[in-house]
């Protein structure tokens, strides 16, 4: 029998928010792919617009579902984005160097993506169900750190580093949520320096050093690595204070700016919107985590309450090394704006897990 408690608590605020950036998100790439005169790719924008409404089916989807479910599926959510990380280094769509995408019919999708999600929800069961007051030790940290490792290897592999690091840093995120006993955190700190150090010399490509020599000096490579970053600036200089209107973006639309849609929408935005509109939307953005901390902090079972810290932390990531990436504050590692940059796998992603944070707070509640 359907309990009307749900509807009374339902999170209406939540779901207002996540609508306003979605559609700041349609009308900026409209801009991004129609302003220039001859784009091929301006049908982009209603692709777009389709998965928003994906999205908004899978929110509701998983909404109406009672988010505990998730600490008996998490397991098998898990291993099925594993598999389907093995599947994309097999068979996957090999684009401009990188094999991340499988190709489904008519739809291709992103199973790092969904690894994201599988890897909050499986940490939440472990830290859920071994809290301690005192905090973990660092033996019994082995499981979520293997958890982490397989899809962050996998994923690496393709290669898409940014995702892969994102990853971290949301798992990194939720474990000192959970707290981490004094002499397990300094060990893993200073083995943390040490796997940096031998990652630089034994893993990272070639490319990707560049990228992070460009970042520390964008003006090394400027019309190579470093043109990313220098045109970003300029478009978001340009835009000064309230910018320069909508779809009148001279660097959008002379086509000076790189991938304009997917990682540097947040350019696009500066330069017709200005400080003014970038910061509303960052406004936004930080109320958005903040809600969902607020979430975590309602919540009357520490699964609910790890799981929310991570999908909150899981947004803040995103929107934090995105803004820094096009500002030039971070190296170049493709990770894109939640609800606004292009880009199916990661709207219906970000939509999932807003749809897991409604699914805890309509139910604060349940007391079990």
């Amino acid at each position: 029998m359907f309990d009307r408690r749900l509807f009374q608590y339902f999170d209406w605020w939540l779901m207002g928010l996540t609508l306003v950036l979605c559609s700041v998100g349609l009308m900026t790439i409209y801009s991004a792919v129609t302003a220039g005169e001859s784009d091929p790719q301006r049908v982009l924008w209603l692709k777009q617009g389709v998965w928003y409404a994906i999205g908004l089916a899978a929110m509701i989807m998983t909404f109406i579902v009672n988010y505990k479910v998730l600490d008996k599926l998490g397991g098998g959510i898990y291993a099925i984005s594993v598999i389907l990380l093995v599947l994309v280094l097999i068979v996957g769509k090999h684009v401009s160097g990188s094999t991340r995408w499988l190709v489904v019919g008519p739809v291709t999708i992103q199973p790092s993506e969904l690894a994201k999600i599988a890897v909050i929800i499986v940490m939440a069961k472990l830290y859920a169900k071994r809290a301690k007051v005192d905090g973990f030790r660092l033996k019994e940290l082995f499981v979520p750190f293997l958890t982490v490792a397989i899809p962050f290897f996998l994923i690496v592999k393709q290669p898409d580093l940014g995702t892969a690091m994102l990853i971290v840093f949301i798992a990194a995120s939720m474990t000192v949520y959970v707290k981490i006993e004094r002499r397990s955190m300094i060990w893993l700190i200073g083995s943390s320096a040490v796997l940096v150090l031998m990652a630089w010399f034994f893993f990272l490509k070639g490319y990707q050093k560049q990228r992070i020599l460009t970042f520390l000096d964008p003006d090394r490579d400027p019309l190579g690595t470093g043109y990313h970053i220098i045109q970003s600036k300029i478009a978001i200089g340009s835009g000064m204070i309230f910018g320069k209107g909508f779809l009148k973006g001279t660097q959008n639309a002379l086509s000076f700016l790189p991938e304009q849609h997917t990682d540097f929408i947040i350019s696009v935005l500066a330069e017709e919107w200005g400080f003014a509109g970038t910061g509303a939307v960052l406004f936004l953005y930080m109320i958005l985590v903040l809600w969902g901390l607020n979430i975590a902090l309602g919540c009357r079972d520490a699964f609910g309450t790890i799981l929310a810290v991570g999908i909150s932390s899981m947004i803040f990531w995103e929107i934090f090394i995105n803004a820094g990436m096009v500002m030039g504050l971070m190296p170049v590692v493709g990770v894109p704006l939640p609800l606004i940059s292009y880009g199916g796998s990661s709207v219906v992603t970000t939509m999932i897990g807003i749809g897991i944070l409604i699914s805890i707070s309509m139910r604060k509640f349940v007391v079990e």
